[in-house]
């Protein structure tokens, strides 16, 4: 019946501007039309799985829905594949796994609400004010981590998004002696940060994972939000 049901979508004198929107998600439309790429058409050797998009994530619902694809404005999206080709160089076993880039706004307000427990002033620690826009809404951040080629993490000591201090970068010297982390899990975390850091990109004080390829003021003088 699937095949069938292909065949009229290609026999059909329609099948062109059909079968386009059959196969893209209208969220995946608009970031095309805002001029957003996807990174993997930029290099297929980076990894993707948007943990929003899925339920392994720290709301426990799909927030995404049908977008299940990488997209990044044209400029970011070619730092992270500067990120990859020297993660590759010096580690030919290891690939870069991308958990978000690009979110629309309305994704980033359910993101913001997941957490009405938190005082706005330690919410935006983990999850930026929709009023003012993430770095994500524009295209110009990534969440991501270090992984084999068969996308299996490395050991980073936390899971992405989680809250609190063993996820935050500036607190590793103190976690090392303390033993809430592991030498193997800062090491790894730098393997990370050093690929990211050199193709541009700028890591933050809360979040392993989250690097930005521009600040927030650059990224909306050059940019709009994704809707």
């Amino acid at each position: 019946m699937r095949v069938f049901v292909l065949l009229l979508f290609a026999l059909s004198p329609f099948s062109g501007p059909i079968s386009r929107s059959f196969a893209q998600p209208k969220v995946e439309q608009a970031m095309l039309k805002q001029g957003l790429v996807d990174v993997q058409k930029v290099d297929p050797t980076i990894l993707v799985d948007l943990k929003y998009s899925t339920t392994d994530n720290f709301v426990g619902k799909d927030v995404y829905g049908d977008l299940t694809r990488a997209y990044m404005q044209p400029m970011a999206a070619e730092k992270l594949a500067r990120a990859s080709k020297y993660l590759q160089a010096h580690h030919p076993n290891l690939r870069l796994l991308v958990y978000d880039a690009a979110r629309p706004r309305s994704a980033q307000w359910n993101l913001w609400n997941a957490l009405p427990d938190l005082p706005e002033n330690e919410r935006q620690k983990y999850v930026a004010d929709p009023r003012k826009g993430s770095i994500h809404n524009y295209g110009c951040a990534v969440d991501l981590t270090v992984a084999t080629k068969d996308a299996a993490p490395l050991n980073m000591g936390t899971k992405y998004d989680f809250f609190g201090e063993l996820a935050y970068p500036s607190r590793e010297d103190k976690l090392l002696k303390s033993g809430k982390l592991t030498q193997q899990q800062i090491d790894n975390r730098q393997i990370l940060r050093t690929a990211m850091r050199q193709a541009g990109f700028s890591s933050i004080e809360f979040e392993w994972w989250h690097f930005n390829a521009l600040s927030r003021e650059k990224a909306k003088m050059a940019f709009r939000v994704v809707d």
